[in-house]
């Protein structure tokens, strides 16, 4: 009789158990699908504006390891509302490019959305997602078929605003 108790009162913790363990792995489950959320996300990255930031005074080499750009060393100097970008290494030195006007966004912790315009008609140059925590840029240039490349950056120069 208090064998049967025992087994009973075992079996009761054994289910006990395996229900809370259960609750528990849902509810880390859950936790884990809910920092995928951009809710969650958000907490970790810079809030979402439309607010500008300036690279003024920002000297940045863009070297390409990937795409359209394989080879090339682009060094991007910033002014208040305007860029420069010369080459400084691979097959492009030499070509020369205007100066054009620039925006820039904070899209995430250390992480800037910057876009090159025609200072006459505002058609975008170029577009980079650049990531100073990892060094990486992403880079999209309009004009081909394949108008994508991939590298790493390197700030040469720190402007006057500190990256978000």
């Amino acid at each position: 009789m208090f064998a049967t108790k025992r087994i009973r009162l075992a079996a009761a913790a054994l289910a006990v158990a395996l229900v809370s363990g259960g609750t528990a792995a849902a509810v880390a489950t859950s936790a884990s699908a809910a920092s995928a959320t951009p809710a969650h996300a958000s907490a970790h990255h810079a809030p979402v504006s439309l607010n500008r930031f300036d690279l003024n005074g920002y000297v940045i080499n863009a070297k390409y390891t990937l795409g359209r750009n394989t080879g090339n060393t682009f060094q991007q100097t910033y002014k208040d509302s305007t860029v420069q970008g010369v080459p400084i290494a691979g097959p492009d030195v030499g070509v020369s490019f205007p100066p054009e006007d620039y925006v820039a966004l904070a899209i995430g912790n250390h992480e800037l959305y910057v876009t090159w315009l025609d200072p006459t008609t505002y058609a975008i140059v170029d577009v980079f997602v650049m990531n100073f925590a990892t060094h990486t840029v992403y880079d999209y240039a309009p004009g081909s078929a394949s108008p994508q490349s991939a590298g790493t950056i390197t700030v040469v120069k720190r402007g006057w605003d500190r990256i978000p």
